[in-house]
């Protein structure tokens, strides 16, 4: 894919470009780490008078993760039938907010979600259709849609003609096509932020008036902590399950944050993150909740400050 340069040093610098490309393939930025290590470990395992005869290591970089993601999505089917509940992307914080909150602290690591660039190819409802696809469909479509890489070269990564990546692009285009434009940001802000008010206070008839009356909220605790198997289905049975839950859930700090860059929520108890929820917003009201528990899908939210407005509250986010 691509040339530039025979410098092995160049490849340093493509990382975070290969941790943006593995995320929005993989929907999981553990495994989008671990794609790129096993892409870099590959690489420098080439004898060296190999690695210099490459024109453009970052292409090749590119390749071999775009590969290696293909692999894992295909397996990935197969674990997720397994998978206790139902599954969904891990949530990603975004960094510079918690920055001007004050919780930074420069003696920490980066870690591999400062790399992420937080933009529409990340919010959940993206991710969400992004699952729908096949794993060739997804690679075609995020590397040329998102990336813009030629299908001459996304041709490489799945061992097909361009032309046949071409339509699979062409297919995931119209699945995305069928998913509407998300709110703007202003506008979901206040709803989320009503959202979280009527929750506070246990206003039922607030919440309805917030939900669609379609609405739908699906949780993720990877059977590792207690949350609802399977999708709560209504504007009504999600806010009575919410008011329901709440007095069972005492003494939570809920803070209004990004979540893979639009606004949601997050649930903290004893300073550590314990859930993150998402919203999809349409004419001012909240037609998908995505409700993310399992601690393992948390981890980039584990340094989150302690900044921010936050509020003693209880919930569905227990």
């Amino acid at each position: 894919m691509g040339s530039a340069g025979n410098s092995t040093d160049g490849t340093v610098g493509e990382r975070r470009q290969l941790i943006n490309v593995a995320y929005r393939l993989l929907g999981s930025l553990t495994e989008a780490e671990d794609a790129v290590q096993d892409a870099y470990a590959r690489w420098y395992g080439l004898p060296r008078s190999r690695r210099e005869e490459i024109l453009s290591p970052g292409a090749w970089l590119t390749t071999v993760t775009g590969r290696i993601c293909l692999d894992l999505l295909g397996s990935a089917r197969a674990r997720r039938e397994r998978y206790v509940g139902a599954w969904l992307p891990e949530p990603l914080p975004d960094r510079t907010e918690w920055a001007r909150s004050g919780g930074a602290d420069p003696t920490v690591p980066p870690d591999p979600a400062d790399q992420i660039v937080l933009d529409e190819s990340v919010a959940m409802a993206f991710l969400v259709v992004l699952e729908s696809m096949t794993p060739a469909e997804r690679v075609a479509f995020v590397l040329h849609d998102v990336f813009r890489y030629p299908f001459a070269e996304i041709a490489g990564v799945l061992g097909r003609t361009p032309a046949a990546c071409k339509q699979l692009a062409a297919s995931a285009r119209r699945r995305v096509g069928a998913a509407r434009a998300p709110a703007p940001a202003a506008g979901q802000v206040d709803v989320v932020r009503h959202v979280k008010e009527a929750w506070q206070t246990k206003d039922i008839t607030a919440l309805v008036g917030l939900l669609d009356p379609s609405a739908v909220m699906t949780a993720d605790g990877g059977g590792m902590v207690g949350t609802v198997l399977r999708p709560v289905e209504g504007g009504a049975r999600i806010a009575r399950y919410m008011v329901a839950v709440a007095d069972r859930a005492p003494g939570l700090e809920l803070l209004e944050r990004s979540v893979n860059g639009v606004p949601g929520l997050v649930a903290r108890r004893g300073g550590a993150v314990v859930t993150v929820a998402s919203f999809d917003v349409s004419d001012g009201h909240v037609t998908r909740v995505w409700v993310v528990r399992n601690p393992e899908k948390l981890r980039p939210w584990a340094r989150e400050g302690q900044g921010v407005r936050a509020v003693v509250a209880g919930g569905p986010l227990s």
